[in-house]
């Protein structure tokens, strides 16, 4: 079994303790230390700019012209602290349970623990950033609920929080930049670990502008590169989004833990068409005041109007009395798909449910009337002054409904389906967030993640903050600490020599093939296998037809792909590539990882354990662990395990009922 690392004591003192008698390094050999990060979201932001303040040598590198490109920015709807602002009944614990539970109990509890404890901080973080979260009449900061929830905790600013925690970080990152703490590298892209006696001491990266092969040293590497939801070639990540560093690294030897986890998002705007290369979300906080239904009648063609109240399933609502819309996002998918499946849902490809907010409009146009001691309004102003109260909460989510759809979502439900979104798998990481591979760190979506199972929403951005401004400050030093006396390293080690000419060799043998299909094609051909055979569900013999599939299809990618253009340019076609050859590998284990996981949990979902009602059915007694693959060669892994030993928490069947 693997060594998380996880401090002795009880679970409310595992984080201090460890933080009062950790080993330090002092400001003068901080300076001596070189860190590299991979990746400039909220994770790598966060870090580059705390290491940076902390006065470390830190280099940055993001694939964007700019770091403020990162995907972290389309995160819409809050993030959540366990401040108990509302007075509702909050707390570190209350979050830490929800997490715990949240996830289907396949987290750590230890690390879930430190998340909740640290909540707080960002938020104050943040603020003192000048991030400007929604307030209440008074000034107080503003808080809603999300699912999987009963208190409200989620911190927001409008549909654009994640645009403006950017903002913040980038902030920070940008004055280390100008104080010479932090050198940033945009247009790079990791292409390579170099690991020199059993520890990480640099990297391979490739300048997108050039082409140019690049080696950088230093004494850890941090990689905060994001997920690997566009494995599945339509996901609500940005098309650029990929798993390349994550998955070098691992080809490096660190583990990969839980590849097979990946969140459905049940909130974004369906598939239109084969056109379509992206899908868009629609903030999971639209569901705190919107009702979901469908039509009671299996294929009914009426216009959402024509409906009445008597002849519509508030599904949600009907099945998890206790949680309604704001049941997890998991459960709610799945439902939405049983419900589509069985001929009851709407628009024109069937395979939508509608997002109601007329009851909202109304609701909230009798409280600005009952305000201003208004009692005899007509219908038609309260709905006015109910579409403004929510133009203000969320109007820029229904204006981007707008321009994509052409309907207007004030005057309409908004249509939605569920959609691949976050990735829970990631590399292996031990309590101070190390992978297998010492020096090797990996902070954020791209670790296998505090959610477990399943990711409750508004918890992404946490985790990320968290990870790069209070944990990893730490933790590294812990590890750093035994490091002073290495000195640098030097970028012409054979080690360095080694691992460039051997990704010089697959750039080369990439360009040199010369075939006749479009990486596109192979990508978009690699997403269905992934969608149809390890999406929302999964069974034995659709994931074994998967494995022998994706086989062949990297096997003819290798043979056929045509990529236009020279190595010594900017070639964005043999960038792609290069990263499709990356899915096409990574896609094959997490098919292997939901076979190997004979349960249901969380996001994975297998056909054949699944409850009378048609719940996720877990088993305890078998698969209570982390699930971490250890690379052995392309297209072989060992697994190895980590078992998850709850103290405080006693795992249960879910239920929101």
């Amino acid at each position: 079994m693997l060594d998380a690392k996880i401090p002795a004591g009880s679970l409310e003192e595992k984080w201090n303790k460890y933080k009062g008698s950790c080993k330090l390094v002092n400001p003068a050999n901080k300076r001596k230390l070189e860190i590299i990060v991979i990746g400039t979201g909220l994770a790598g932001a966060s870090a580059a700019a705390t290491l940076g303040e902390l006065g470390y040598s830190v280099k940055a590198f993001t694939f964007h012209d700019s770091p403020r490109r990162a995907h972290s920015i389309a995160a819409q709807g809050g993030i959540n602290a366990a401040k108990n602002y509302q007075n509702d009944g909050d707390s570190v614990y209350r979050l830490f349970y929800d997490t715990i539970k949240g996830g289907d109990y396949r987290a750590r509890e230890a690390n879930v623990h430190r998340l909740a404890e640290v909540s707080s901080n960002i938020i104050d973080q943040c603020v003192a950033q000048g991030v400007p979260f929604a307030r209440e009449y008074g000034g107080l900061l503003s808080n809603r609920s999300f699912g999987g929830t009963q208190v409200q905790r989620t911190f927001y600013a409008a549909g654009q929080t994640g645009q403006q925690l950017l903002v913040g970080a980038y902030q920070a990152l940008e004055r280390q930049v100008a104080l010479g703490n932090v050198k940033m590298y945009n247009r790079h892209e990791m292409l390579d670990v170099v690991v020199i006696d059993g520890k990480a001491r640099g990297i391979i990266a490739r300048n997108l502008v050039s082409g140019e092969l690049e080696r950088h040293s230093g004494h850890a590497v941090l990689i905060c590169s994001g997920g690997y939801g566009n494995v599945f070639y339509l996901s609500t990540n940005a098309m650029g989004s990929n798993a390349t560093a994550a998955w070098k690294a691992h080809r490096k030897g660190a583990f990969f833990g839980n590849p097979c986890m990946t969140q459905i998002h049940p909130t974004c705007i369906p598939v239109s068409g084969d056109h379509q290369s992206k899908l868009t979300l629609m903030s999971e906080s639209l569901r705190n005041d919107g009702r979901i239904w469908v039509p009671k009648k299996q294929n009914d063609t009426r216009k959402a109007s024509e409906i009445p109240e008597d002849e519509r399933d508030y599904y949600l609502e009907r099945r998890y009395p206790a949680f309604g819309n704001l049941v997890p996002r998991d459960v709610a998918s799945r439902a939405a798909k049983e419900r589509c499946d069985a001929g009851y849902g709407v628009g024109s490809s069937r395979q939508a449910v509608y997002l109601d907010y007329a009851a909202a409009i109304e609701r909230y146009g009798k409280i600005e009337a009952s305000k201003k001691g208004e009692t005899s309004l007509d219908a038609a102003t309260i709905i006015a002054l109910g579409k403004q109260v929510v133009k203000e909460k969320y109007g820029n989510l229904f204006d981007m409904y707008e321009k994509i759809t052409g309907e207007n979502p004030y005057e309409l439900p908004m249509r939605i389906y569920p959609a691949v979104h976050y990735t829970m798998g990631g590399l292996w990481v031990d309590y101070d967030l190390m992978t297998t591979v010492p020096g090797l760190y990996a902070l954020g979506e791209a670790n296998f993640s505090d959610h477990g199972a399943n990711r409750l929403g508004a918890s992404a951005l946490m985790q990320g903050l968290a990870d790069g401004y209070f944990v990893i400050p730490y933790t590294i030093g812990a590890y750093l600490a035994d490091e002073i006396r290495s000195g640098a390293v030097s970028i012409d080690h054979p080690e360095f020599v080694a691992a460039e000419k051997e990704v010089a060799e697959r750039i080369n043998r990439l360009i040199s093939i010369k075939g006749n299909q479009t990486v596109e094609s192979f990508h978009k051909r690699l997403g269905k296998i992934m969608w149809d055979k390890c999406g929302m569900a999964r069974n034995a013999q659709g994931l074994q037809e998967a494995i022998t599939e994706i086989r062949a299809l990297r096997e003819e990618f290798w043979r056929d792909v045509k990529i236009p253009g020279e190595i010594k340019e900017f070639n964005v076609e043999l960038d792609k590539a290069n990263r499709v050859a990356d899915f096409m590998e990574l896609g094959e284990l997490m098919c292997r990882d939901a076979l190997d996981r004979n349960e249901s949990c969380g996001g994975h979902f297998r056909e054949e354990y699944q409850t009378e009602e048609g719940e996720a059915l877990r088993d305890d007694a078998n698969y209570m662990y982390v699930s971490a693959w250890q690379s052995t060669g392309e297209g072989s892994w060992t697994l190895n395990k980590e078992s998850l030993d709850y103290e405080v928490v006693k795992p249960s069947q879910r239920s929101y009922k």
